[in-house]
C-alpha cells in the first residue's frame, strides 16, 4: 500500500499543465478551476473565435471574485497568464492530465479520446466529464482504456465542489487514486463511484427533478409555488425549476434521454413539458428565458 501511494503521489505531483477539451460553459469553468489552483492550462476549441469568448467568460468571472475580495488583481491576471488557447489537439502533447469537455454526443467523445491517445505521453490521464454516457464505452476507443477515468464537474465548475470520479473495469488503481487526489489538489470534494448510469447524482436527481415537472400540470400548480414547497419543505437551497433553468433544459432533457435509453424506467424520460420548452429555444438563463425569465443572460 505504501508504494501505491508513493506512485499516486508521485503522478500527482507530475501534473502541472492540464488540458481542457471544449471550452464551452463546463469547460471554461473547469479551466478557470485549474488555473486558479496554479496550473498551466491548455484550452482547445476548434475555431479561434470560440477560444477567446472562452477566456473573455473566465476573465469576467475572475473578475467578479476580485470585486468580491475572494482574489486580487494580480492573482487573476496570474492566472490568465497560464492560460493557453489552441486550436489543435497535438498542442496538448505536453499535458499529464487532459479534461474532455466537449458535446454530450458518444461518437464525438470516442473520436476525441482516440486521437488524444496517439497524442499525450503514455503516463498522460485522459478524463471525460460527461454527465450521463458511458466512460467504459468511450475509454474503449482508446488503446489504453485503463488510463481514462471520468471527472464530472457539476455546473457552475468554480462553485460547486462535487466532482464524481468514475471508475470503468479497465482503469487501473493508478490512475483512479491520482483523479481523485488530482480533484482534491484543485479545492474540489471527489466521490468515488463506478461507470453505471447517472453515476450518483443524476442517478438520484434526474427522475426526482421530471417528477418535479410533472407535478406542474398534474397538480395544476406553478413553477415558483413548486420551487417554493421543495425549498421551504425539503430545505432545498434552490427549486427544482430555477436548477433546470441553471443547469439548461436542453442539457436535462440530454441526460434524461441517455437514462432512459441505458435504463428504461419511465421516470427518467423527459416530460413533455420539457421537450416543448426546449423545442421553443426556452433552455433556461442561457437564453433567458426557461421556467422563468432573466434579464440579465
Amino acid at each position: 500500500m505504501a508504494s501505491r501511494t508513493a506512485a499516486v503521489a508521485s503522478r500527482t505531483v507530475e501534473i502541472s499543465r492540464v488540458g481542457v477539451v471544449g471550452l464551452g460553459t463546463m469547460g471554461s469553468g473547469i479551466a478557470q478551476v485549474c488555473l486558479q489552483a496554479g496550473l498551466e492550462v491548455v484550452g482547445r476549441e476548434v475555431e479561434p473565435e470560440l477560444g477567446d469568448a472562452a477566456r473573455k467568460r473566465i476573465d469576467h468571472y475572475l473578475s467578479r471574485g476580485v470585486e468580491k475580495g475572494r482574489l486580487t488583481a494580480e492573482e487573476k491576471d496570474a492566472a490568465l497568464g497560464r492560460l493557453c488557447l489552441v486550436t489543435e489537439l497535438s498542442e496538448l502533447a505536453s499535458c499529464g492530465l487532459v479534461i474532455e469537455a466537449v458535446f454530450e454526443d458518444p461518437d464525438v467523445k470516442r473520436d476525441t479520446f482516440a486521437a488524444l491517445d496517439r497524442i499525450v505521453a503514455p503516463d498522460a490521464i485522459l478524463a471525460t466529464n460527461t454527465s450521463a454516457l458511458s466512460v467504459t464505452q468511450i475509454a474503449e476507443a482508446t488503446q489504453h482504456p485503463e488510463r481514462v477515468v471520468g471527472m464530472h464537474f457539476f455546473n457552475p465548475a468554480p462553485v460547486l465542489p462535487l466532482v464524481e470520479v468514475i471508475r470503468t473495469a479497465h482503469t487501473s488503481d493508478e490512475v483512479f487514486d491520482a483523479a481523485y487526489a488530482f480533484a482534491q489538489r484543485i479545492g474540489k470534494e471527489p466521490v468515488a463511484c463506478n461507470d453505471t448510469p447517472g453515476f450518483i447524482v443524476n442517478r438520484i436527481l434526474i427522475p426526482l427533478l421530471n417528477d418535479c415537472v410533472r407535478v406542474l400540470d398534474e397538480a395544476r400548480v406553478s413553477p415558483d409555488d413548486v420551487d417554493r414547497a421543495m425549498r421551504f419543505g425539503a430545505n432545498w437551497p434552490i427549486g427544482p425549476c430555477a436548477l433546470i433553468d441553471l443547469i439548461g433544459v436542453d442539457v436535462h432533457v440530454h441526460a434524461s434521454e441517455a437514462l432512459h435509453a441505458a435504463l428504461g424506467e419511465e421516470r427518467m424520460a423527459p416530460p413533455q413539458r420539457l421537450l416543448e420548452m426546449q423545442e421553443a429555444g426556452q433552455l433556461g438563463r442561457k437564453t433567458g428565458h426557461g421556467f422563468y425569465e432573466y434579464a440579465d443572460s
